[in-house]
């Protein structure tokens, strides 16, 4: 049995992305809670006008609730042709309620006609980490693409199928977990939360193998 000397909190009830922060946060030895294990915790409204500020309005909640540390996280997609959109509404592009494959239907239509040399887009994403102390600290990460001319790969989530890393030929949907979580911005964003989480936790980041440069 393997006794944890820290416990996190993951502020969120997505499946696919919280399998990637355990995946990616696997080798710190601490115990990854998540918003499942605190169903009272209400869901939070994304009021903020920038990723930094709702990864701040999802994590702070958190570690007033449960008293540990919370990691919480905002991404999302801004495709250049759009002028940036749909950006912090990314997960609500389509509207309230809907979902994935709506946001991407909304997308494919906004960019219908547009050839594929400009549909250049990224991924962002921002992590914030807040202490039962007060302490408050951020990372951020960005992966370059380009937005397919159709779905493609069943994997993944979100806009997946659609975003298309051209070194690679393949969309995110089309990568294996092991690819995509070295060239992701979730990835990039968390390999810094995940020195930042070892320094605030005392840890040295070698409880488990794995906790090198890379995942």
């Amino acid at each position: 049995m393997v006794i944890f000397m820290h416990r996190i909190v993951i502020a969120s009830r997505n499946p696919g992305k919280i399998a990637e922060f355990r995946e990616l946060l696997g080798c710190l030895p601490v115990e990854i809670l998540t918003l499942v294990d605190f169903p009272g915790i209400p869901e939070v409204r994304e009021t903020g006008s920038s990723f930094r500020e709702n990864a701040l309005l999802k994590a702070r909640p958190v570690t007033a609730a449960t008293g540990l540390v919370a990691l919480a996280d905002d991404s999302g997609l801004e495709v250049d042709y759009l002028d940036g959109a749909p950006g912090v509404y990314s997960s609500r592009y389509a509207g309230p309620g809907r979902d994935d494959n709506a946001n991407n239907r909304k997308l494919l239509a906004a960019l219908e006609g547009v050839p594929l040399h400009q549909r250049t887009a990224r991924f962002r994403c921002v992590i914030a980490i807040t202490t039962p102390q007060g302490g408050e600290y951020f990372s951020e990460g960005v992966c370059e693409g380009r937005i397919a001319l159709a779905p493609r790969g069943e994997g993944g989530f979100g806009y997946d199928p659609l975003f298309l890393v051209p070194s690679l030929g393949k969309t995110f949907a089309e990568l294996g977990p092991a690819v995509k979580n070295q060239i992701s911005h979730r990835a990039q964003a968390l390999r810094a939360a995940r020195e930042m989480l070892a320094h605030i936790l005392g840890e040295k980041g070698e409880g488990k193998p794995g906790c090198g440069s890379g995942f």
